[in-house]
């Protein structure tokens, strides 16, 4: 058995050293929020910060994270999706088929984390993740208001 903080609570899983993270956190875990869209780093579904670093799980094997580094998913991200973020995404309706929004979610979380007031050229360079329904003006939109403090 192995451990990782995920969420702020200690758990313990199974598995091999090359299974990717994101596989750990959704069937050992059960943690679902965090999706798998690409396998290859690209689109961003299954974006969680290591301690507070946005992070591609896909890609990531599990042997190279430590039981002491912090991982939060989307479940973690605010207890009933009251992070500035999350309120903005509800309020704009950004998602449509909503597939790659927690992974959207959690890189502007940490955009705005690291950089409270963005740019749209922050916003461009942060928000490397792909959305298939295209809401990446409403993404930029939910980001400002979240920034400007209006959700």
């Amino acid at each position: 058995m192995t451990t990782l903080n995920v969420n702020g609570t200690v758990r313990e899983f199974q598995a091999e050293a090359d299974t990717p993270l994101l596989w750990v956190i959704r069937e050992q875990l059960g943690l679902t929020g965090t999706k798998y869209g690409c396998g290859i780093a690209q689109c961003g579904a299954c974006t969680v910060h290591i301690d507070g670093v946005p992070t591609r799980s896909c890609v990531r094997p599990v042997s190279t994270v430590s039981a002491t580094e912090k991982i939060v998913t989307i479940e973690g991200l605010s207890p009933n999706a009251s992070h500035p973020i999350q309120k903005s995404w509800a309020e704009l309706d950004v998602p449509q088929c909503g597939f790659c929004q927690a992974g959207m979610i959690m890189a502007a979380a940490a955009l705005l984390k690291s950089n409270p007031k963005p740019t749209d050229a922050d916003i461009d360079n942060a928000m490397t993740n792909i959305c298939r329904c295209g809401t990446y003006n409403r993404v930029r939109a939910a980001i400002k208001q979240a920034a400007a403090g209006a959700a």
